[in-house]
């Protein structure tokens, strides 16, 4: 058995975890934020094909928990609109607003 290793930016666990477990008081959020940002760099794209049943059975959380942890990271604006996949499996796309931020403050 192979294991796969992922790098995360540092600002998902400095800054985006304590905001959302801890601020917004959303923990499955931040485990399904994870789950399709650790898929989406897997994949070396942006673009995760994922059904509600793929993320439920992939993190441990229900179906529910997953459509309300869906909702809150598109209203965060840590994903965006559902793109056109199949009913089976909807291609959802990951944002990393973070680095738009950060590209466009040069450092001096």
């Amino acid at each position: 058995m192979t294991t796969r290793q992922s790098e995360m930016d540092a600002y998902v666990f400095d800054v985006l975890m304590p905001d959302l477990v801890g601020h917004d008081r959303r923990p499955a959020a931040f485990v399904v934020y994870l789950y399709l940002l650790h898929s989406a760099q897997a994949l070396g794209r942006d673009q995760v094909p994922a059904s509600l049943q793929t993320i439920a059975i992939k993190t441990g959380l229900s179906k529910s928990a997953v459509q309300v942890a869906l909702r809150h990271l598109k209203r965060r604006g840590l994903i965006g609109e559902v793109e056109v996949g199949t009913q089976v499996n909807p291609v959802r796309h990951v944002l990393r607003p973070w680095r738009r931020r950060w590209q466009a403050d040069p450092v001096a």
